[in-house]
């Protein structure tokens, strides 16, 4: 019998309360979105990708995506490399950062990580690929999991001699986006391969890719037998749709409720990265949180052109009043408590 996607599920010995990933997506997945995840009803969140390179060397920007907060768990923090003890040394910071799952990218397909070695390049080289899960899984004690595509050619099945190998190697789920490396985001996911590798391995498998309603979540689970899916695009200034998704919820989000959850992002994404570098990253969200018909478009471009981030909270409130009352809900359930790794610069936690 198919599962409900409000059940649970285990990745070896971390349990998943819903059968909903959110997806780790560059550029997007910072704390703040993972939080806010996991409040509409994410079982799983995932970090963006965090090169071992930038671990290894201790740059400040790549360590500033290894705080975590209680909040978020479970969580999954994603490496790259193509490394196998640069990969393994950058696990290890990975578990003692506070990640319940580390999770290694091998389905990427941008130049600048495939031309590394790194991300989608893996999927032609399965003999280091599997070097490199092995000499993770065995640097950690926590669950490795690996996201990959179907393969790097359209048309493709290297998915299918991978994972197997894979999970021998000690990873113990395996996510599947069935599109190529060189289709990008075009075209559809062909689950079908989800379906095979379901049947190839014995750890759970997540489906994703094409995975934006509960009726399609559903469907994808049915057809594939896969534990759950992942959820990336949809959800980008919509976490309305984890909960559609999750539980069933329809009934769209008032203006207030729109505005309340952007300013609360604002201000937890500038707590983040700091003034300069949250104002410049929050501009693309504008967009995704205030479209659906939500609010006129003049209104998101007017946004778009302000100064400071409290000018943006200031415009927000103004056009939607009773988001306040919303807003002060939301901040009074956030946590205080963090994991901050000894010795990682101060600079990281503010100041951009």
């Amino acid at each position: 019998m198919q599962a409900s996607l409000q059940e649970s599920w285990w990745i070896r010995d971390v349990e998943i309360p819903t059968r909903v990933v959110l997806a780790p997506m560059a550029g997007v997945s910072v704390q703040a979105f993972r939080r806010q995840g996991r409040r509409h009803g994410a079982g799983l969140v995932c970090s963006e990708m965090v090169s071992c390179a930038g671990i290894e060397h201790r740059n400040e920007r790549t360590l500033g995506y290894l705080r975590v907060s209680s909040d978020e768990h479970p969580l999954a923090i994603q490496i790259f490399g193509s490394e196998p003890a640069a990969m393994a040394e950058a696990a290890r910071m990975v578990e003692a950062a506070g990640a319940d799952i580390v999770d290694m990218n091998f389905g990427c397909p941008v130049r600048k990580v495939t031309k590394t070695g790194a991300g989608a390049h893996l999927l032609e080289h399965p003999d280091l690929a599997c070097r490199i899960a092995e000499a993770v899984a065995n640097a950690v004690s926590v669950p490795l999991s690996v996201k990959m595509r179907r393969g790097v050619e359209d048309g493709s099945r290297a998915c299918l001699e991978l994972g197997p190998r894979l999970v021998a190697a000690g990873a113990a789920t395996l996510t599947l986006h069935p599109r190529s490396a060189k289709q990008m985001y075009t075209g559809y996911a062909d689950h079908t391969l989800t379906a095979e590798l379901v049947e190839l391995v014995d750890v759970p498998v997540i489906a994703s890719g094409d995975v934006t309603s509960r009726a399609r979540a559903e469907a994808v689970l049915a057809a594939t037998g896969a534990s759950a899916v992942m959820v990336g695009r949809g959800a980008q200034g919509n976490p309305w749709a984890l909960r559609e998704i999750v539980f069933g919820e329809t009934e769209q989000p008032s203006r207030e409720e729109v505005a309340a959850e952007l300013i609360h992002f604002i201000r937890e994404t500038v707590r983040e990265l700091g003034e300069r570098r949250g104002s410049s990253f929050l501009k693309k969200f504008y967009g995704w949180y205030l479209g659906h018909g939500r609010f006129p478009k003049p209104f998101k471009n007017e946004l778009v052109q302000l100064d400071s981030t409290e000018e943006v909270v200031t415009h927000l409130l103004a056009a939607a009043p009773g988001a306040a009352d919303l807003l002060a809900e939301l901040e009074a359930d956030v946590p205080g408590d963090e994991i901050l790794l000894e010795g990682m610069p101060i600079s990281l936690y503010g100041g951009g």
